[in-house]
């Protein structure tokens, strides 16, 4: 008996991409895969890239290069956002097989089906002339041994012609070591930031229609699930494709009305979506996740202007006052570059003294990578590396006080949190509805409700006042 084709899948940058490869996990397991945890002896090793900064396309070449040392027998496919910006580029590397852009991805599964049935059908052809003592020439590598492969076949296309969500959800049921599944409504974006590649590898902003929506959070739900978290590129600009057009909040009413989804949690979204009426729906549920993430990028009014953001500093700090003075718990986490083009010690400053005013308690700091096509990769004045790494520095630490002095601010509350799948000896990890990590004693099954009372030490485990043992 032939044995079942195996496959072996890595995801690399966003919860965007995230979903992806899980929908393409769920299809090459439809048509007949099996997958495997370890590369090393994976028939095919699916690689589903991130482009948004160089030290992302560096960490996807090494991924390639490691695995084809590993395990030279697999096929490598490189699909994602760095195999839509570069294919080229990407198929030129020993091992790769296939480069599959975004607008292609809904292929990969029909891919791999026709390379096994044509290997299949090769594979008789040759047992035949090696029966014959006789093998073509073209069909040997230099060692004389076995089937050449000859380069990288690349299958990309112009992804601002695509009108729908190309990876659409398959839910049939939550993944292994999911606990709070992902489901992308949302993929593009129309905005053009100077030094974002984005737009270009993923397309013009489109939205899954909000009856599928419904439909998909449904299955979800029966497959166990108590968290769901909504996903996108450009999230907050969900349904304005559709005519009439359809707010990202009327699709979140739909949920709570229609479905019996326990608890919804929200993935970036711009400070332009974060009106009055978004966040006073957020503050009128329990099953809305109290937690927020809006990216702001600097808090230097020039170099706002120079990425091409619509705000200023003072209309963000508007929107996260805002949010604050309705929703007095909520964790608010913030995007922000460091080493932009032209900014100066006195912009920087500007940045870290606008952070430290504004009621921020995490935050996510990248260092400026210059993106090719993007405006800002022919801007001059570049900052010193040494710079940029001293400036992140500052920010990181920045961040861990604030959110050291959040968790002070929730020590001693009850709150309902969910059970994740790390754990130790004597103590699980879980998550509150305001994105606080905390230890609960005792080992517990992933995705189980908790009550447990927040201690200022995260580390330190909580006192533990009730476990639901609902599946």
């Amino acid at each position: 008996m032939d044995s079942v084709p195996t496959f072996s899948i890595e995801n690399f940058g966003c919860r965007a991409t995230d979903a992806d490869a899980s929908a393409l996990r769920r299809s090459l397991l439809a048509s007949g895969l099996m997958v495997l945890a370890e590369h090393t002896v994976a028939d095919f090793v699916v690689l589903n890239t991130c482009t948004v900064t160089a030290a992302a396309d560096s960490q996807a070449r090494d991924a390639i290069r490691k695995i084809h040392r590993a395990n030279p027998g697999a096929r490598i496919i490189v699909t994602g956002c760095y195999a839509q910006r570069a294919p080229e580029e990407i198929g030129s590397l020993d091992g790769v097989t296939w480069v599959v852009g975004n607008s292609h991805q809904t292929e990969i599964a029909e891919l791999l089906q026709d390379f096994l049935t044509e290997k299949h059908s090769s594979e008789g052809r040759e047992a035949q002339r090696r029966k014959n003592n006789f093998v073509p020439l073209s069909h040997l590598n230099d060692d004389g041994m076995s089937l050449a492969r000859g380069p990288a076949k690349i299958l990309t296309g112009d992804i601002f012609a695509q009108t729908s969500i190309q990876i659409e959800p398959q839910h049939e049921g939550m993944e292994a070591g999911r606990t709070r599944p992902i489901l992308k409504i949302q993929d593009g974006c129309d905005n053009r930031c100077s030094y974002c590649v984005i737009p270009f590898v993923r397309g013009s902003s489109r939205s899954l229609p909000p009856d599928v929506v419904v439909e998909e959070v449904r299955k979800i739900v029966a497959s166990g699930a108590k968290e769901i978290v909504l996903s996108g590129i450009n999230l907050g600009s969900y349904g304005r494709d559709f005519v009439p057009r359809v707010a990202l909040g009327q699709v979140v009413r739909r949920i709570l009305d229609e479905t019996s989804l326990e608890q919804l949690r929200f993935s970036s979204v711009e400070p332009q979506d974060v009106t009055e009426d978004f966040v006073a729906l957020i503050a009128s549920s329990e099953r809305l996740a109290r937690h927020f993430h809006v990216p702001l990028q600097s808090g230097s009014d020039k170099i706002l202007r120079g990425m091409y953001r619509w705000y200023r500093a003072a209309h963000y700090a508007e929107r996260i006052r805002r949010i604050r003075s309705m929703i007095p718990d909520a964790a608010i986490g913030a995007d922000v570059i460091v080493g932009f083009p032209g900014e100066s010690d006195e912009d920087f400053r500007a940045t870290y003294e606008f952070i430290e005013a504004v009621p921020l308690t995490y935050l996510h700091v990248f260092s400026f990578s210059s993106r090719p096509g993007t405006k800002a990769a022919d801007l001059g004045e570049r900052v010193d590396p040494a710079v940029i790494r001293d400036r992140a520095r500052a920010l990181r630490l920045l961040s861990q006080r604030k959110a050291a002095e959040f968790r002070v601010s929730q020590a001693g509350r009850k709150l309902r949190v969910i059970t994740l799948a790390r754990s130790g000896p004597d103590w699980t990890e879980a998550l509150t509805s305001n994105y606080l990590k905390v230890r609960i004693a005792g080992r517990h099954a992933a995705n189980l409700w908790c009550e447990a009372e927040i201690m200022a030490d995260e580390s330190a485990l909580g006192n533990q006042l009730e476990v639901s043992l609902r599946k």
